[in-house]
C-alpha cells in the first residue's frame, strides 16, 4: 500500500488554483471522499488550516501538533498530514496551488516559501495573536467574497492573499531568516524540485549543485539563509523524511526500503537511519501507528 495522494481538484474550485472552504463542512462529508482527510495522506498543494472554535491535534510528518483557536496550521506541497475532528473543530482551509504562487509572483513581490519543514526546529503550527487573528480572519473572508463574485477578478483575490502571506509572515518568526535575492529563491527552488525526482538515486549535494551551475559553497549558503540547514542537512532531512512516510505508512521492511533506496545492503541502511533518528526502522515502526 502506497501514501495515498490528495491532488487538487479545478472543479470543486471552479478552474481556479485557489479555494477556501469551511472545515467542519470537510468533516461532513469525509466519509463519502475518497479518501478520509483523517487518515495518513500526502497532497500537491499547499493548505491554511485556521483554527476558530474547538480544540485537538493535527498530525504533519508523523508528529501530532495541539491547536486551539488562534491556531494557524501550514502545510507545504508533498507533505503527509491528516486532520482530527474527534471535538467538530470549526475554522477555515485555504488550499492553493504552485501554478497560483507562480501568478502572485509574475504580478507583485512576494517571498517564496520555502522547504522549512526539513528543519526539525520547525512547526507547521503558530498560535495568532489578538490582533493577527483578526486580520487574518478578515482577509480570508474578504477572498471568499470576491471569489463567490460574479464578476470576480482575480488581481483582486492574488492582492487580498498576498495580504494574507505577508501578515502570517510577520507573525511567523521561522520565515524571518529566509531573505533570499530572486536569483537566490530561484537556485533553491531548482534544488528542492531536483531533490524530489532524484532522491532514490543521489544523496550527494555537490551532485546537486552540479546540476544546477552553482558551487557546493553557494548552495550551502542558500540552504542555510533559508531553512538554517545546510544542503547536505537539507538531502538527509528529506530522505529521512520520506523513509519515516514508507516505513509508517507501507509497512514495509528495513530491506525492502534499502533496495529502494539504492542503499548498498539493509545493514547499511539500517546505520543511515539511526545516526539521523537514534532509532532503528523497526522500532520507529512501532513507535509510530496510525
Amino acid at each position: 500500500m502506497s501514501i495515498p495522494n490528495v491532488l487538487f481538484s479545478h472543479r470543486q474550485s471552479q478552474k481556479s488554483e485557489i479555494e477556501i472552504f469551511e472545515l467542519a463542512a470537510l468533516a461532513q462529508r469525509s466519509s463519502n471522499l475518497e479518501q478520509n482527510p483523517q487518515h495518513p495522506h500526502r497532497i500537491n498543494f499547499f493548505m491554511l488550516i485556521l483554527i476558530e472554535q474547538g480544540t485537538g491535534y493535527h498530525m504533519v510528518d508523523f508528529v501530532k501538533h495541539p491547536f486551539a483557536p488562534g491556531s494557524l496550521i501550514f502545510i507545504q506541497r508533498e507533505q503527509v498530514h491528516c486532520f482530527d475532528f474527534s471535538n467538530h473543530p470549526q475554522g477555515k482551509v485555504l488550499i492553493f496551488t504552485q501554478a497560483f504562487l507562480d501568478q502572485v509572483h509574475s504580478n507583485m513581490h512576494l517571498p517564496n516559501y520555502t522547504p522549512t519543514h526539513l528543519n526539525s526546529h520547525h512547526s507547521p503550527l503558530f498560535t495568532l495573536d489578538e490582533e493577527s487573528y483578526r486580520r487574518v480572519v478578515t482577509l480570508i473572508k474578504e477572498i471568499m467574497v470576491e471569489q463567490t463574485d460574479q464578476h470576480q477578478e482575480p488581481l483582486i483575490v492574488m492582492y487580498l492573499f498576498s495580504a494574507l502571506a505577508l501578515q502570517l509572515r510577520k507573525q511567523n518568526r521561522d520565515t524571518q531568516n529566509s531573505k533570499l535575492s530572486q536569483e537566490q529563491s530561484k537556485k533553491l527552488d531548482q534544488f528542492f524540485s531536483l531533490l524530489q525526482h532524484h532522491y532514490l538515486q543521489n544523496r550527494d549535494a555537490t551532485w546537486y549543485a552540479n546540476q544546477i551551475n552553482i558551487t557546493y559553497k553557494t548552495l550551502n549558503q542558500v540552504c542555510k539563509s533559508s531553512t538554517g540547514l545546510t544542503a547536505k542537512q537539507m538531502v538527509d532531512a528529506f530522505v529521512i523524511l520520506e523513509i519515516k512516510r514508507q516505513l509508517v505508512i507501507r509497512k514495509v521492511s528495513s530491506q525492502q526500503i534499502a533496495y529502494e533506496f539504492g542503499f548498498d545492503d539493509a545493514s547499511n541502511f539500517v546505520k543511515y537511519f539511526k545516526k539521523m533518528t537514534n532509532l532503528t526502522p523497526s522500532q520507529f515502526q512501532q513507535k509510530y501507528t496510525y
